[in-house]
């Protein structure tokens, strides 16, 4: 760290008010308070290279391992919460997704250690899966804003969510274990959660394992109504090894599994805006259950064409299987859906004489969906076998070839380009709606991404990218029942979506300032929505079905200032803005759940020595710009979603070397509101307390 610059006051202030947006709290400003190196990191999943944050264009948000541990998520998105260009929606507990300058689901790419959590059956709208990776086994969530059509490929169209889990690396000859068992408590909900995490090892070896489990009854509103049912558990484990075989050359093993046994859809459990009835008696994910593992061998050179090599080895198995009834009808349905994700990925890193760096690779993924769907009455035990949700035997397999090089490299001035060849072969076998089906979409992709330096702590920053996503299964084939009392059917023509993303940015760094503010804009076009056909079900369902409807324009703006403003104070600001517009033939409204103008104000200060406060306050404002869909959606206001700000106040203590105490103070006055796009109200006051201890 570089000596402090001490800054006028008139200044500091100018610079807070212009600014409010922030890559938070994971900074090390304070050596004797922090210790996180967030920086090294966040480049990984930036640019797959090593390189602090104000060197490098893109627009990067890091969340260490300490800020999970404190705010206690149910799911990784809620971290996001006031987080720079990001918004979070939820339509039941113990699940969730972020939003990323206005685009969800399997527009933004979620990845864990590198490797796709996105599968076939993904939807481009919120989904369960996010839900299927523990807080607890995660060190750092890493975002990357904007499309990253070059090095990540399909459906990074809004941007890169990247989990990080434990990597257990010692310097040291001599053995080394470390413990931790940590539990959460939080009144709103009654909810539990428990931790036990172990790691040890030496000087070329290492190993971390660990396991979760949490209960969570259902959840009371700022209102003080209980929201029946919302309840849910989870229950998680994970191991780790990394051997380096020589010098250069290192191996790794993982594995992870995570369970929700039986969570209830909420928002199909009770009456949304504009209905008398819910839409479904019963609504069960039943389970839900994602099994991983991961093998990584790395190798640093030197060679004739590379410095460095990386290959991954992965497969993912996520089984979502539910129980659904519909409103007023006998027929009870249960469903076994299952993907199975293998991928393979090779990375080369190459640093010529010329200056030119190099990242350059290829990587395959196959994914292989089973479905079976059963019909029974609620008082008979007799099954019969009906449709499936997904084509039982579909697959989608994909390859692509990357390069991206640092093509310029001055004091001054810095020039990253790369491009991206994708490939897809998707299936589908026939059945009495549509003969089989063979897709074999590709697209060229790429980005263009330039650093200039007003002086070595100031810069100017530029991106522009193509992106894409084909259609996958879900988008496809997929049949059965949708939120808002919809039922969705086949459509086996469709095309990929495409997006041009555009943004200008500034970034400060400093040893006492750290700010950043981006426009940007997304040209998206061919998107892929749901559209009603005219026709229902026999349970009364509006049957709809995907098509290549629409064109959207989003733009907006994302600011964030973190000034400390002497040793023990901090202050941080975020704000984001987001606009959205569709075109639909002759006519153009909203887009859909674009996130109000939201953000985070908040102080942190240190005292005697071992206690750490931060009051905050989380705001949002009106969203009354509203689709046609969003009117229409029974989780949507149709008049709006009023807008709302919640006070809240997290205080720490370490108490020993080896025992960190802490409180929660969420919501403070009972705010009533929903997050807007969301399918259950939020939670209201809540008391939360959290132990780690470590030994």
């Amino acid at each position: 760290m570089a000596t402090i610059i001490r800054m006028g006051p008139l200044v500091s202030f100018f610079l807070f008010l212009l600014s409010p947006n922030l890559l938070l709290a994971n900074d090390e400003l304070l050596d004797d308070l922090y210790e996180v190196d967030a920086l090294e990191h966040v480049q990984v999943t930036a640019t797959r290279t090593n390189k602090r944050d104000i060197d490098i264009s893109a627009a990067v948000t890091a969340i260490d391992e300490d800020e999970m541990l404190k705010l206690a998520p149910d799911v990784i998105a809620e971290m996001l919460r006031g987080q720079p260009g990001a918004f979070f929606q939820q339509t039941t507990p113990g699940q969730g997704i972020p939003i990323i300058r206005g685009l969800k689901g399997s527009q933004v790419l979620h990845l864990v250690d590198g490797m796709r959590l996105n599968n076939a059956f993904f939807r481009n709208a919120p989904n369960q899966y996010l839900g299927l990776v523990d807080s607890f086994a995660t060190q750092r969530a890493e975002v990357v804003r904007g499309s990253q059509g070059t090095l990540y490929g399909a459906d990074a169209m809004g941007g890169v969510l990247n989990m990080l889990t434990p990597e257990p690396r010692y310097a040291e000859a001599q053995w080394q274990q470390e413990s931790r068992l940590y539990g959460s408590y939080d009144s709103v909900d009654d909810g539990w959660v428990l931790n036990a995490r172990t790691q040890g090892g030496k000087q070329g070896w290492g190993f971390t394992g660990g396991a979760t489990y949490q209960d969570h009854s259902s959840r009371t509103s700022g209102s003080g109504e209980k929201l029946v049912p919302s309840d849910y558990r989870s229950k998680a484990t994970d191991l780790k090894f990394i051997v380096d075989s020589s010098e250069n050359t290192s191996v790794m093993l993982a594995a992870q599994v995570m369970e929700q046994p039986s969570t209830p859809r909420y928002d199909e459990r009770v009456p949304g805006y504009g209905q008398q009835d819910p839409s479904s008696e019963q609504y069960l994910f039943k389970p839900n259950r994602r099994t991983y593992i991961h093998a990584r061998f790395q190798y640093d050179g030197p060679g004739e064409w590379f410095d460095q090599v990386e290959a991954h080895l992965a497969r993912q198995v996520i089984t979502d299987d539910r129980l659904t009834q519909d409103f007023g009808s006998t027929d009870i349905r249960t469903e076994n859906n299952r993907s199975t994700l293998d991928g393979v990925t090779v990375q080369f890193n190459s640093n010529f004489d010329s200056g030119i760096s190099l990242v350059w690779g290829a990587e395959y993924y196959t994914d292989d969906v089973d479905s079976r769907r059963f019909r029974q009455q609620e008082d008979s035990d007799f099954r019969t076998e009906v449709r499936s949700r997904f084509p039982d035997g579909s697959s989608m397999d994909s390859a692509a070839v990357y390069f991206s090089g640092e093509w310029l490299n001055t004091e001054k001035f810095n020039l990253n380009a790369g491009l991206r060849y994708s490939w897809f072969d998707i299936r589908l076998p026939g059945n009495e709606s549509y003969d089989r089906v063979k897709l074999t979409p590709s697209d060229l992709t790429g980005d263009i991404r330039a650093v200039y330096a007003l002086n070595p702590n100031l810069k100017l920053v530029a991106n522009l990218g193509h992106g894409f996503r084909p259609p996958n299964i879900f988008d496809l084939a997929a049949l059965g029942p949708r939120p808002g009392n919809r039922f969705n059917v086949a459509n086996t023509d469709l095309d990929p979506e495409n997006v041009w993303s555009y943004d200008i940015g500034i970034k400060a760094e400093t040893d006492t300032l750290e700010f950043e503010a981006f426009a940007f804009y997304l040209d998206y076009t061919d998107k892929i929505t749901s559209v009603f056909t005219g026709e229902t079900t026999e349970e009364g369902r509006f049957i709809v079905q995907s098509e290549n409807r629409n064109s959207v324009k989003i733009y907006g703006l994302e600011a964030v200032v973190y000034w400390v403003v002497q040793d023990d104070l901090r202050l941080f600001a975020v704000v984001n803005y987001t606009h959205g517009k569709e075109s639909d033939i002759d006519m153009s409204f909203p887009a859909d759940r674009i996130p109000p103008l939201n953000g985070k104000l908040g102080v942190e200060y240190f005292f005697n020595g071992d206690w750490r406060i931060e009051p905050y306050v989380l705001f949002a404002g009106n969203q009354d710009r509203l689709s046609p869909r969003d009117v229409g959606d029974p989780r949507i206001n149709p008049l709006g979603t009023a807008g709302w700000g919640t006070l809240n106040i997290l205080l720490d203590w370490q108490a020993t070397d080896s025992l960190q105490l802490g409180l929660r103070l969420e919501n403070l006055g009972d705010k009533a509101y929903r997050e807007h796009a969301s399918g259950i109200d939020a939670a209201g006051r809540n008391l939360g307390l959290w132990v780690n201890y470590s030994f």
